[in-house]
């Protein structure tokens, strides 16, 4: 991987991380668009780089972070399922990871359903108490964004309105959640490629590309989620819904008709 390719991947994670589209699928789109071979540290450096954009979350709700027991304790509540379940499919997902045919089928999925989420949970206009039965329905929702294509901003957003929280105060929680799950899955990926063989020295040799990509991904996420919160507020997700489609038939087409993605 060059400079070049982790900057493009950074700034698609940046972008994508906290909107409702998959930023793991469109990771995997760019890389095939790039012709990039699926390596033990490309696989790494797109869950790597989802550190610093969890830590423009910290950067831009800092006072938020800063409450009572009960709001860590949600939020540990929240995380558990996701957690269990990956450590014991992470194997299963690296290999979904490289199918373009999930992330596409996904993301047409995704956004047909998108389309009517606002109809489906009524609005509400005010913030609801988050109770621990609340955020253990939202953590159970994230598990389904460890497929590909699925998004686990959409899962988690759309969990916490079923829960009747507004657009606004589900997609903050869904903010909040993927501090504790995204710095796991970090971890994890630092860890198991740390133990594996030549693990110590691909980090090394990269550790100028990972700083790269987490400072690009920081500051692209934070514009973002400004972005994010402000526009779901006003209008809802059905943009996102079409962008879903369209993006995801023009990948099923293309993979229909036997051309590569490769753009390089």
């Amino acid at each position: 991987m060059g400079i070049l390719e982790a900057i493009i991947i950074a700034i698609v994670e940046g972008i994508t991380e906290f909107l409702p589209i998959s930023s793991t699928g469109h990771m995997i789109i760019t890389q095939h668009l790039l012709n990039m071979e699926s390596s033990a540290f490309v696989k790494a450096f797109t869950v790597i780089i989802q550190f610093g954009a969890i830590l423009s979350v910290v950067v831009l709700y800092f006072k938020r972070f800063i409450q009572s027991i009960d709001f860590y304790w949600k939020l540990l509540v929240a995380f558990i399922p996701a957690a269990i379940l990956g450590f014991l499919l992470s194997d299963y997902i690296d290999e979904l990871l490289e199918n373009v045919w999930v992330v596409a089928s996904m993301l047409i999925a995704g956004g047909i359903f998108m389309l009517f989420v606002d109809k489906i949970f009524n609005k509400t206009d005010k913030d609801q108490t988050i109770t621990c039965k609340k955020a253990l329905f939202v953590g159970l929702a994230q598990c389904v964004a460890m497929i590909p294509g699925v998004s686990r901003s959409m899962a988690t957003i759309v969990g916490g309105m079923a829960q009747k929280l507004s657009r606004k105060q589900a997609a903050e929680f869904s903010f909040f959640l993927a501090v504790p799950t995204m710095f796991a899955a970090s971890a994890y990926k630092v860890l198991k490629l740390f133990l594996a063989p030549e693990g110590v020295q691909i980090l090394t040799d990269n550790i100028s590309i990972l700083l790269i990509g987490n400072i690009i991904a920081f500051v692209v996420a934070m514009a973002a989620i400004r972005f994010f919160i402000g526009y779901i507020t006003k209008y809802g997700f059905k943009v996102f819904g079409y962008y879903r489609i369209i993006i995801g038939g023009l990948i099923l087409v293309l993979l229909l008709s036997g051309r590569s993605l490769s753009i390089i």
